[in-house]
């Protein structure tokens, strides 16, 4: 939703700006992309809009999941007292609900200072190693940038492959490939 991603705009620089100073990008993104996790789930919408629970109680169970996940090495965060900071001012906005945009808003930062693109490579087929070595070289030399590869198989494209990366997508399907001759057949 625009909305919330111009919501979530000014908290990500804000929290990239902290983190980047304290050269902690990556124990940051571990606990923004934890957070937005929960804040996505059922149970923690539920939670945040039941009347008489207490927004100092829904922050109070975000930091305890933050801190007591397998999954975030919550030491390697050195500033928590940040992190529970942020949690509360989002709760007393009324914002915790944009914490997964915080986090992918963030993510991009922190993507482009590192000088890195995600790209997610969907395919009819598996694909080789070799085969992603010389995508991933082709990608790095036309986007100018390190790239961050992931695999996806769907079967429904029958073959192919479609590339994403932020708003570039090349889309080599068999099944797009099809669908333009059958539009073309059409008209």
């Amino acid at each position: 939703m625009a909305e919330n991603g111009a919501i979530a705009r000014p908290y990500a620089r804000a929290v990239f700006e902290l983190a980047r100073d304290s050269g902690q990008l990556s124990a940051w993104a571990d606990v923004l992309c934890l957070a937005g996790s929960v804040a996505e789930s059922g149970a923690f919408r539920r939670l945040l809009n039941a009347p008489t629970v207490e927004r100092s109680a829904v922050v109070d169970v975000l930091i305890d999941i933050c801190r007591h996940s397998d999954s975030v090495k919550m030491s390697a965060l050195q500033d928590q007292a940040g992190m529970a900071n942020l949690f509360r001012l989002l709760a007393e906005n009324r914002r915790l609900s944009v914490l997964a945009e915080i986090s992918v808003q963030f993510e991009q930062l922190k993507a482009d200072v590192e000088n890195v693109v995600d790209v997610v490579m969907t395919s009819a087929l598996p694909v080789s190693d070799e085969q992603k070595a010389k995508i991933r070289n082709a990608l790095k030399n036309r986007l100018g940038r390190e790239v961050n590869l992931r695999c996806e198989l769907d079967e429904s494209l029958i073959g192919g492959a479609r590339l994403k990366a932020n708003d570039l997508v090349i889309d080599g399907t068999v099944l797009t490939g099809l669908d333009k001759m059958s539009a073309a057949l059409v008209s």
